[in-house]
């Protein structure tokens, strides 16, 4: 058999019974399966068994991995923290390559570099990669202000290091003139323009007309990817640049937990990823660690100054932020990791004749122990972090469950879509619980129970997609709302998801029969939709607040998840409350997750509400009535005629959300009363 292998069948078996195998025994040595690929490369490339040549089908799969792990980094980087904690990233990013710059300039001079080739030198040093991005992705702490730091000030870290790369190669060149000079900074900046603005506003079109077609959006966020990729190569930036702002680009339309962001991850993470883990390792040789003594001492000392100038950086930011200790080695571990960007400026300067082949061997042992030292770090205190953040937030004395029923096939998917943002924002590990309610006799359903199943069915493969689990339910009943009422007893149920159709079965009637029936004989928190396009094209969240509503016991968990919802759907909220206080709303709303900020505005009475206050309310407007069932404390009649004109303003892009009611605190009137009298003795209870 010819070594290295050369038959493509052979190439792609080794290397996926590595991605299998390799994992699998870091597990067991309790090391992250993130550097089980790495050694893997050590050991089957060219300076180990030359089972594998880094040839140019390694070198591609690779960097298709890199850009993967770049754009990911990009769609899950918190926007709304990133807005807030700005500051925080560029501090971050400023130190992160300024320290190691610094102190690489001063080694290289200390090697007897040229001037050129010092700066360059420290250059390397103060690149990084998130190589270990992907654990903390996995952990479900993307979202912490720590990692949101530390992501934000990688685009100003390698963005800042690149353009010094390329005026250290226009100085070589003799090419510094001021032509060289404007066109870098007009080309940069048409080409951060194009992706940031451009690209979002294609992105609504097409999710809007792409009818939820998986493979179809998939490719298209392929093709988005990629094609920044190759404009930043011609503006003279690194593919990497391109694919993070790419991310950045579609951050807000691929929300977490759906289908596409699974579909993203697992192509990544199963392929991709570990293909670019493989090819790093097969750039080590690890002869050069016992090739002379000097070379030796010298390689490890360079080595430290390039970890510890990145522990110096995340040690400062810190202390002055106030971040813990765990934090603290999390941003480490995400900073310290030299790969893509590191490998990159070397190879320039080592093909431009200012770099030699002992640089090249000591960038090379540090690619290797940052590759593993990096992603050990955000494994091990990932962990620690995403354990303490559930201590704080999981409340696990009551199992949150989240019943879906199911009628109409077009418009199963648009409450699903609801019901994974929806278990995000409550945390729960529960599965969906997606009914349908055969309205037949009980023997004579058999048909109907069929095709019911075939219904569900298909919600199965869609949650399949999003990587959710469901446990879907059929009931038999005479009365669907009965049927729906027992599905609720039965498996605890604590929040219903319900489609409406905009209309109603008589004058009497606010949403019709069923959902009447449901709202009538339950008190779990009950979510009424009308949804007429993806949620991910939604911009903006309208909360319409009646007055009394903040005195109910279900409010500030209501006011939780509608931040949750605008904080997936990157939208801002407005919130509209009728005659009462803004104070207390405020309040409540400041010292509730996340920390979104809802701009509250008093409204004098129902009908500047709609004459004022509606009359600009858009197709992309995600309209939340926050309701009252009828004889509780915040209940009013003009509630009941609210969704039916809220459908018309706005295109049907509604939720009326009814809070969950607490039945020893909450006084009910008389089923039927149309006003409870304790409403009626309070003297601003308005028109």
């Amino acid at each position: 058999m010819h070594l290295p292998l050369n038959e493509p069948v052979l190439i792609f078996g080794l290397a996926v019974l590595i991605f299998l195998l390799f994992p699998i025994l870091m597990g067991k040595l309790r090391v992250p399966a993130i550097i089980g690929p790495i050694l893997a490369g050590i050991i089957v490339g060219p300076n180990g068994l030359e089972l594998l040549a880094r040839d140019s089908t390694i070198e591609l799969l690779g960097t298709v991995g890199l850009l993967f792990i770049m754009f990911i980094a990009g769609l899950e980087l918190d926007l709304d923290g990133f807005k807030k904690y700005r500051n925080r990233s560029v501090t971050f990013g400023l130190l992160s390559f300024s320290i190691p710059l610094i102190l690489g300039i001063l080694v290289g001079l200390w090697l007897d570099l040229g001037i050129l080739s010092a700066i360059l030198f420290g250059t390397i040093f103060s690149t990084h990669t998130l190589l270990g991005y992907p654990a903390i992705s996995r952990l479900g702490i993307a979202k912490n202000k720590a990692v949101t730091t530390a992501v934000g000030g990688t685009l100003i870290t390698d963005s800042l290091a690149l353009l010094v790369l390329a005026v250290i190669i226009g100085a070589a060149e003799g090419d510094l003139t001021l032509g060289f000079w404007m066109y870098l900074i007009i080309s940069t900046t048409l080409f951060a323009v194009v992706v940031l603005i451009f690209t979002p506003y294609l992105t609504k079109w097409f999710f809007k007309r792409s009818n939820n077609e998986g493979t179809t959006e998939f490719n298209f966020v392929l093709a988005i990817l990629f094609v920044a990729g190759a404009i930043s190569l011609f503006v003279g930036l690194e593919p990497i640049i391109g694919a993070f702002l790419a991310g950045l680009a579609l951050n807000r339309y691929i929300y977490d937990h759906g289908p596409l962001m699974n579909r993203i991850l697992f192509t990544a993470n199963a392929l991709f990823i570990p293909f670019f883990l493989l090819s790093v390792g097969m750039l080590m040789d690890l002869r050069v660690l016992v090739s002379s003594p000097d070379a030796l001492l010298v390689i490890i000392f360079i080595s430290i100054v390039a970890i510890g100038s990145k522990l110096l950086a995340s040690w400062i930011t810190t202390r002055v932020y106030g971040y813990s200790k765990t934090e603290n080695k999390v941003m480490f571990g995400l900073s310290t990791t030299h790969a893509a960007a590191t490998l990159a400026i070397t190879l320039v300067g080592y093909n431009f004749g200012l770099l030699d082949q002992q640089i090249i061997n000591a960038v090379i042992i540090i690619i290797l122990a940052t590759c593993i030292i990096g992603p050990y770090f955000c494994e091990k205190y990932g962990r620690k972090l995403a354990t303490s953040q559930d201590k704080n937030g999981v409340d696990e004395k009551t199992p949150e469950r989240i019943l879906i029923p199911i009628a109409n096939p077009k418009t199963m998917e648009s409450l699903l879509d609801l019901g994974f943002v929806i278990k995000m924002a409550k945390k729960t590990e529960q599965p969906l619980y997606p009914l349908t309610v055969v309205q037949k006799d009980l023997k004579q359903a058999s048909n109907e129970v069929a095709h019911a199943e075939k219904m569900l069915g298909r919600a199965i493969m869609y949650a399949s997609g999003a990587d959710v689990p469901i446990k879907p339910l059929t009931r038999v009943d005479l009365n669907i709302g009965w049927g729906i009422e027992r599905a609720v007893t039965e498996e605890r149920i604590t929040t219903i998801i319900a489609g409406w159709n905009g209309g109603s079965e008589g004058s009497d009637k606010v949403f019709g029969k069923i959902i009447d029936n449901i709202l009538e004989h339950t008190y779990q928190r009950l979510l009424i939709t009308n949804i007429k396009q993806p949620l991910n094209t939604m911009e903006r969240v309208i909360l319409i607040i009646p007055n009394n509503v903040v005195f109910k016991p279900g409010f500030e968990d209501s006011i939780s998840i509608i931040k949750d919802i605008a904080s997936q759907l990157q939208t801002t909220i407005k919130g509209l409350v009728i005659r009462d206080d803004l104070n207390e709303y405020e309040k409540v709303s400041e010292r509730i997750r996340p920390g979104i900020k809802v701009e509250f505005k008093s409204i004098g009475s129902w009908q500047s509400l709609y004459e004022n206050e509606l009359n600009d309310a858009k197709s992309n407007d995600l309209v939340i009535l926050l309701s009252a069932r009828r004889g509780t404390v915040a209940w009013h009649p003009e509630i009941e005629s609210l969704p039916k004109k809220l459908v018309s303003l706005n295109h049907g892009n509604l939720i009326v959300f009814f809070p969950t009611e607490m039945k020893e605190t909450d006084i009910r009137g008389s089923r039927g009363t149309e006003v409870p009298k304790e409403l009626l003795l309070k003297k601003d209870y308005d028109d």
